[in-house]
């Protein structure tokens, strides 16, 4: 009787467990990197379960930037791309059919980094330097393109060298005389001793959004039901992480690849919860977009000839799908 009742309550459990795995939608993000601890709340979802109470299977395709990421969504290997603006607005300007319909970090984080005594304080003084940047299709390339831009440099007038993921060696070891960077790339490179620094920072020419969620516009258009679930969770944990950053950086100790330390994790984590704030999200709410500042951000991009044809925002940007 004992055995009957066992293996009854253990095949509910299964089927209950199948059913429910079934009834999950999934919906795959091609991050611009690999699982750092900035993305905690998008890693905890194994703790947290805030997509899967939406009844959405969340996966991460890793990628090395933002370009790579709208790569990953374009061949089919995840359904939203983890992007930056520069990223979009040269896919769009390629020809791709996208659409951005949430913005993940309304302030740019973007920085070149240099050590003191290396004569880097402004854009100008760039020219002529070797300047790292995490990759070719990552938004530190790009943000560094409009800094040059900004003051008549071309990339030719510098040499452009890929150094990884936050990786602020290369410029420690005098390898490159400054780095494209982040402001949580910046914080780990002070922890590793990269002492006192010029930094220029990229919102000081052009404060447009560091990351967007974008898809293809048949994915907008054909599944708004599944991506209006997939923005109320993303949502929810994106303010579990502003609201409880404690709790997410002890999270982060095992579900990132770079957050065994819980203090660090703390500090990136706070610095990644004022990013994804401005004035627009507090009078609207997380993930509105300011498109007036994207649409400069798009014509300043065609005036340094960095994309070549005029682009209107108000026809690929969309926040009918955020959560209210």
């Amino acid at each position: 009787m004992k055995h009957s009742l066992l293996a009854a309550i253990l095949a509910f459990s299964f089927t209950s467990s199948a059913a429910m795995s079934a009834t999950l939608e999934k919906v795959r993000i091609a991050g611009w990197s690999k699982p750092i601890s900035e993305i905690t709340n998008i890693l905890a979802e194994p703790d947290k379960g805030f997509f899967k109470a939406e009844g959405i299977d969340l996966g991460y395709v890793p990628g090395a930037g933002g370009g790579s990421a709208i790569a990953n969504m374009l061949s089919g290997a995840a359904d939203v791309a983890f992007t930056d603006p520069a990223s979009f607005y040269q896919a769009l300007d390629k020809g791709e059919d996208l659409v951005a319909i949430y913005n993940i970090y309304p302030q740019n984080v973007f920085n070149v980094v240099s050590p003191v005594g290396r004569g880097i304080k402004t854009p100008a003084d760039l020219k002529g330097k070797t300047i790292g940047v995490y990759s070719l299709s990552s938004g530190t390339r790009q943000n560094l393109q409009v800094l040059l831009h900004q003051v008549g440099l071309k990339e030719t007038d510098v040499k452009i060298k890929v150094t990884g993921l936050l990786n602020f060696a290369p410029v420690m070891q005098g390898q490159v005389d400054a780095t494209a960077a982040t402001d949580t790339g910046l914080y780990v490179a002070k922890l590793k001793g990269i002492g006192e620094v010029d930094v220029i920072e990229v919102r000081d020419s052009l404060n447009v959004p560091s990351d967007m969620f974008v898809v293809r516009r048949n994915h907008y258009r054909d599944q708004k039901p599944l991506l209006r679930r997939f923005l109320k969770a993303y949502q929810k944990s994106a303010a579990w992480m502003i609201s409880e950053p404690e709790e997410a950086a002890k999270i982060a100790i095992t579900r990132s690849i770079n957050g065994r330390n819980e203090k660090v994790n703390l500090a990136i984590i706070k610095l990644r919860n004022l990013s994804a704030q401005s004035q627009t999200t507090k009078a609207k709410g997380l993930g509105h977009f300011d498109v007036e500042l994207l649409q400069k951000g798009a014509d300043t991009f065609l005036e340094l000839g960095l994309i070549k044809s005029k682009l209107e925002m108000k026809k690929v940007i969309f926040s009918d799908l955020i959560p209210k």
